[in-house]
């Protein structure tokens, strides 16, 4: 039969059913009621019918178990947990009850220890910055191991201090120290200016040392003096001197940066570490350019620079003048360095510049260091870019220690900057491009994977 044939019969029957149901209701709901409670009753008459479960076969089984005595589970329970441990810094004017109770230690006898032992004296004493880690179980101190700079200043780029107090078998207190090698290892940082590159890096905990290489390597791009805005961004891989695995804080001394990105005002600069078989390593652009120049942007690591390529009020003449170069204040004794190679055509006094050393590079073009506290490079020698000429001091007109540095093409004075961005640069050969194109893809993966820029507070 059609479907349809069906569905107009179901229609048909359905309709007397459904006049009853409309005009009687209630009769059709007890009448409904009723069936389902016998459905009920019949439920209930067949389910005993099952059989009785007190009925069925039992069978009992015995085993005897024995328990681990307490002490194995605790001992298992340690091994299974991980040690715990707190860390922090040295600080200035720290005392052993202020260290110990930032490690969670309220420890009177290790604070007394601290105080009276002389390694653990030398913990306090000297630099603040060494990295502190603590192991401390119901307020008193298990173990205490602080990591600083090494004893011999000669050693403080490759080795550092490790010193340790602990308690022996009978709970006597114990301190002992050792110089260890530091590692070099691999690691990325990222921040976000706020105020200055130092303070974003200071957040980040990037070492000095990668920071004076970070504006260093991109000194042609940006200005740092000038350039600089909130909210620019940097990505850095870099190599770390660590400490029993934790980067150290106490030295400017660091691994070169392999890889970095700078983002300042929407630009975009990128940077990779690349070297030839047989040549001396560089800086490139991810697409191969080079970073770098035959000329450094700064005489010296990057700084607070006091005043730029512009006027000046002369704190000597008491008058305004134009200030052809630049002035880097730093501490006297700060190492000078040859921005570019080339000879040495002056080294001695010269009235206002005090100390002075003037460099001849070819093309007409002339560097000069003035106010020096020390000479390093004697009239006649070559010297090589980045290579020491002598010191910061305040010998001449100075009025505070600081170098004063200008750069002149044939005579005239010109902005040291603009000159080292259009220096000669560093090209790739044709038979390393493929390597490099690895390099600098394996670079940008890795910078990629940097964590969410860090906001850096005011200094």
């Amino acid at each position: 039969m059609p479907l349809s044939s069906v569905d107009s019969l179901l229609t048909r029957g359905w309709q007397p059913i459904r006049s009853v149901l409309e005009r009687h209701p209630r009769r059709w709901g007890a009448a409904l009621t009723v069936a389902l409670a016998g459905a009920g009753v019949t439920a209930f008459a067949i389910a005993p019918l099952a059989p009785d479960a007190a009925d069925l076969p039992q069978r009992v089984i015995s085993e005897s178990v024995t328990a681990a005595s307490l002490e194995a589970q605790l001992k298992a329970l340690e091994e299974f947990a991980p040690t715990l441990y707190r860390s922090d810094i040295t600080r200035t004017g720290d005392t052993a009850d202020a260290l110990l109770g930032r490690l969670g230690a309220a420890d009177i006898a290790a604070a007394n220890f601290l105080r009276q032992d002389r390694i653990g004296r030398s913990i306090l004493e000297g630099r603040a910055g060494k990295m502190a880690k603590a192991i401390v179980n119901q307020g008193t101190l298990q173990e205490l191991q602080v990591r600083g700079p090494a004893a011999d200043s000669a050693q403080q780029a490759t080795h550092f201090t490790r010193f340790s107090v602990r308690r022996d078998a009978s709970g006597r207190l114990v301190a002992g120290t050792e110089q260890v090698p530091l590692v070099a290892a691999v690691r990325l940082g990222s921040g976000t200016i706020l105020s200055t590159l130092f303070a974003a890096a200071d957040e980040s905990r990037l070492p000095d040392g990668v920071t004076s290489q970070l504006a260093e390597l991109f000194g042609t791009d940006i200005d740092f003096r000038r350039d600089l805005k909130r909210g620019d961004t940097f990505t850095v891989l870099y190599e770390a001197l660590t400490a029993d695995g934790e980067p150290v804080a106490w030295t400017a001394t660091s691994g070169r940066v392999l890889a970095a990105q700078f983002v300042n005002n929407g630009r975009r600069f990128d940077a990779v570490w690349f070297q030839e078989p047989g040549s001396k390593g560089a800086y490139f652009a991810l697409d191969g350019r080079s970073k770098s120049r035959s000329f450094l942007a700064s005489p010296m690591a990057f700084s607070r620079v006091s005043s730029g390529f512009a006027m000046r009020f002369h704190p000597i003449l008491q008058s305004w003048r134009r200030h052809l170069g630049v002035d880097y204040p730093a501490p006297t004794g700060t190492t000078v360095r040859a921005v570019g190679e080339g000879l040495v055509s002056f080294s001695g006094w010269q009235n206002g510049y005090g100390n002075v050393v003037i460099v001849q590079h070819a093309g007409g073009r002339e560097t000069r260091y003035a106010h020096l506290s020390r000479i390093d490079a004697r009239r006649g020698a070559r010297v090589e870019q980045g290579q020491s000429v002598g010191a910061v001091g305040a010998t001449g007109w100075a009025t505070g220690p600081h170098l004063h540095f200008e750069f002149l093409v044939n005579g005239s004075q010109v902005d040291p900057v603009r000159m080292a961005r259009a220096s000669e640069s560093v090209t790739i050969s044709a038979a390393a491009r493929a390597r490099f194109t690895e390099t600098a893809q394996t670079a940008a993966a890795q910078l990629a994977a940097a964590p969410a820029t860090i906001d850096a507070r005011f200094e």
